[in-house]
């Protein structure tokens, strides 16, 4: 069945990750984060990797070790995370990328636009604190 929109596996992980290690003061290892989200550990392990290079999360390696938020859970959006492991989101005119249309008016309306500009500004507007 075709879905409209779809999350990868690696924004879910990130997404909820960090929602996770926020719940949980002293920080929250890979194994855990990976029984809690139903996913992978390497494909956890990979992507709190990039959470940790991109400013957002600090390790610590070792029996005790896990992942601790790096900034405070009000300062952390859903769209810098999300941008941090998918990329800059596009918002384009042309739900197919073309720089010339051969209608007169767009046959989706620009509907592929709102939808990405409303995705964008609810990514935006949530941040991590209102999930603890």
């Amino acid at each position: 069945m075709a879905k409209v929109f779809t999350l990868s596996e690696a924004a879910s992980i990130a997404l909820h990750g960090v929602i996770l290690i926020a719940q949980e003061k002293s920080g929250l290892n890979v194994l855990k984060i990976a029984e809690r989200t139903d996913t992978s550990k390497h494909h956890v392990a990979k992507v709190m990797q990039r959470l940790v290079k991109a400013g957002y999360l600090t390790s610590q390696r070792g029996p005790s070790g896990g992942f601790v938020l790096k900034r405070k859970p009000e300062d952390i959006n859903f769209l810098e995370l999300y941008e941090a492991i998918e990329g800059p989101i596009e918002v384009s005119a042309c739900p197919m990328g073309k720089q010339i249309c051969p209608f007169d008016k767009c046959l989706m309306n620009n509907v592929t636009n709102k939808m990405t500009t409303d995705f964008k500004k609810y990514l935006k507007d949530q941040t991590v604190d209102k999930y603890l």
